[in-house]
């Protein structure tokens, strides 16, 4: 999910889930991988916020979330 704030992933689980925010001032790089056959990944790098990686996605929503990303930064 990406809003106003930042970038948040969120990991659902059989009781509990996880969710990741990492706001915009923290993210230092964004890359995506685009394999010829597959789903696309997104890998966001902070400084001191970890990583953030989300797979699954088509070639051009990872490249929309990106662009979308960078305008923020």
């Amino acid at each position: 999910m990406i809003d106003d704030l930042g970038v948040t992933l969120k990991h659902p689980g059989l009781f509990s889930g996880q969710e990741k925010t990492i706001p915009f001032s923290r993210v230092s790089s964004v890359d995506v991988d685009c394999p010829f056959i597959g789903y696309s990944t997104i890998l966001i790098q902070t400084t001191g916020e970890g990583q953030i990686t989300a797979h699954g996605f088509t070639k051009d929503e990872v490249t929309e979330m990106k662009k979308l990303i960078l305008e923020k930064i």
